[in-house]
């Protein structure tokens, strides 16, 4: 009498199939460009109220680079402000707490569950931006918890961490946190003094290294021969003020204006992310 219980093999033998990675030639193969003029950044698309379970919440979604890649997709969720525990020390402030995680699926390597060192500087970063824009003397002794998941991170991130450096794409991951958080923040109810939205400014070299190098917003890494040097702003149009800075590259420290280049940049590219953010607040609102 036979094993129900048991699943027999194939009687003969058989060879796995073996397929050739396509994406790995066409990346040899051809050299991703950039089409985009260089003080414009990629198409965004971003809506409010998308967790119904949520104080409020937002989606922001990159476009891909047109090279293959994956775009950024990103959710935020934002829950309170609600009462701190007795037991919490008074604050005359509110407690502001920031989570970013990727998605286990969110990168072409399968990323862990608990969050690593990268995650937890986004955080840090995404907390000191959202903290000067929103009216802490409004809610004394709460809490509120911002919880952005990045669903779908950019497959260029593979070249820079193929080069030992990961903080190019972290970069746009930063800035488009600090977006996606500050729509989920409004439709919170959350009072601010105004909008914060981040962008992301590069000095990057193309066509070898005679080439001069050029600064160009939103970059996308694959899309160039080599990234000296990159800047993270979160920005308040209407104060005029910079929230948080973050700074990666080699520069020489006696070339002041090309800081200030590099600033101007990264400025320019929070006011067009900041455009998308009203417009989609206008249309939640109206």
């Amino acid at each position: 009498m036979a094993d129900r219980r048991r699943i027999n093999g194939p009687v003969g033998t058989t060879i796995p199939p073996i397929y050739d990675d396509a994406s790995e030639k066409k990346s040899e193969d051809v050299k991703a460009t950039r089409s985009r003029p260089a003080n414009v950044i990629r198409k965004m698309y971003l809506k409010t109220g998308v967790t119904p379970s949520a104080s409020g919440s937002a989606y922001l979604e990159i476009e891909s680079s047109g090279n293959g890649g994956s775009g950024l997709k990103l959710s935020c969720s934002v829950h309170g402000p609600r009462a701190l525990p007795r037991s919490t020390p008074f604050s005359p402030h509110i407690i502001l707490s920031t989570h970013v995680k990727f998605a286990p699926f969110a990168t072409k390597q399968r990323r862990g569950y608990i969050r690593d060192p990268i995650e937890r500087d986004l955080g840090t970063h995404l907390e000191a931006a959202l903290r000067g824009s929103i009216i802490a003397d409004r809610w004394p002794k709460s809490g509120v918890d911002i919880i952005v998941s990045i669903v779908e991170g950019e497959q260029d991130r593979e070249t820079s961490k193929a080069q030992g450096i990961e903080a190019w794409d972290t970069m746009n991951a930063l800035s488009g946190c600090i977006t996606v958080a500050s729509a989920a923040l409004a439709d919170a109810g959350i009072d601010c003094v105004d909008t914060v939205a981040g962008g992301v400014a590069a000095l990057v070299q193309d066509a070898g290294d005679d080439a001069a190098p050029s600064i160009v917003v939103d970059p996308i890494p694959s899309e160039h021969e080599k990234v000296l040097a990159a800047c993270c702003i979160a920005y308040l149009p209407t104060r005029q003020e910079v929230t948080n800075l973050w700074f990666k590259g080699d520069l020489p420290a006696s070339d002041m204006d090309l800081y200030s280049q590099l600033v101007e940049k990264g400025i320019q590219a929070s006011k067009s992310a900041n455009r998308v953010l009203v417009d989609c607040l206008n249309e939640t609102v109206g």
